[in-house]
């Protein structure tokens, strides 16, 4: 931290980053100044070879947008100009020995988990043979007792009750959990268990890809599930389409064995293998072939 200390609290609100190598030109157009601006080699070796006068106009023309931070790569030192303003406009200047590249896709990856977009859902993460499968449901239908039966099977917990579900890009959603809960469980009738020292480090981890959502609803007549695999429903989790499997809960079904089963069907479909469609396909088969047999010509 060179300068602008004061402008610590300055807000960031997105996860990209700016070059200003053309801006320094003077053509600002577009110029992105409410992103972190990152002086690199040639940026810095524009600035330095400008004559005092050029590089007055420079800062003059830079510092009159709103900016929120700046930081020099390579371990190159800012012109005084620079630090004058930034302390002067409380914008925190800074000097990273990492370069460029490095420093970017560093930045970017914590930028990209801070200011993901985030939601809480009520429910249970667990990993089930590498899948991240949220478990969701109303209150008392058994998803913790699926879950807690999953990780005594060798699966992994990752959050219990409540999921903290971030979008880290337009298709991936991570689930994780805070720190307050990370690691337990809630039980009736046992109460908080802490399912690490329990059942050791390896039933546990910290956050998880979310591929799938098996949402367990009670058994009841009225109701229709899907019974043949061809549907493909999904649910919608902050914009990102999630596969859905309904599974109906009554006494004597085993859950435990369905949402693994569940996850296995769904590694093989990420691998293009859809055993519900194939067995589709033999019976139009076996059905066309059966009316051409009955029609001969």
């Amino acid at each position: 931290m060179l300068a602008g200390e004061k402008g610590l609290t300055n807000r960031i609100n997105m996860s990209e980053i700016n070059r200003p190598g053309l801006s320094l030109t003077g053509f600002y157009e577009s110029f992105a100044h409410d992103r972190i601006q990152i002086f690199g080699k040639g940026e810095w070796a524009y600035i330095t070879s400008r004559i005092p006068e050029d590089l007055k106009n420079i800062a003059a023309d830079f510092f009159s947008f709103h900016l929120n931070c700046i930081i020099f790569t390579h371990g190159n030192m800012p012109p005084p100009i620079f630090t004058e303003n930034c302390e002067r406009l409380a914008i925190p200047l800074m000097i990273s020995d990492v370069s460029t590249h490095k420093f970017i896709t560093l930045i970017s990856g914590i930028l990209d988990r801070s200011l993901a977009p985030r939601t809480m859902r009520h429910g249970v993460l667990i990993e089930v043979f590498g899948i991240g499968i949220l478990l969701s449901g109303k209150s008392g239908v058994g998803k913790s007792e699926t879950a807690l039966e999953l990780i005594e099977r060798g699966h992994r917990l990752v959050a219990d009750d409540m999921v903290e579900i971030r979008r880290l890009s337009e298709s991936y959603l991570i689930g994780t959990c805070s720190d307050l809960l990370r690691h337990h469980m809630e039980i009736r009738g046992l109460g908080i268990l802490n399912i690490k020292d329990i059942f050791g480090i390896g039933s546990v981890r910290d956050h998880k890809l979310i591929e799938l959502i098996i949402r367990l609803e009670e058994w009841t007549e009225d109701k229709d599930f899907d019974r043949t695999g061809l549907e493909n429903p999904t649910e919608e989790l902050l914009g990102v389409q999630i596969p859905l499997i309904r599974v109906p809960v009554k006494p004597g079904r085993n859950i435990p064995i369905i949402v693994e089963t569940a996850a296995m069907n769904q590694r093989l479909r990420k691998l293009g293998k859809n055993a519900a469609q194939e067995f589709n396909q033999k019976l139009s088969n076996y059905l066309q072939q059966g009316k051409v047999e009955r029609n001969p010509p």
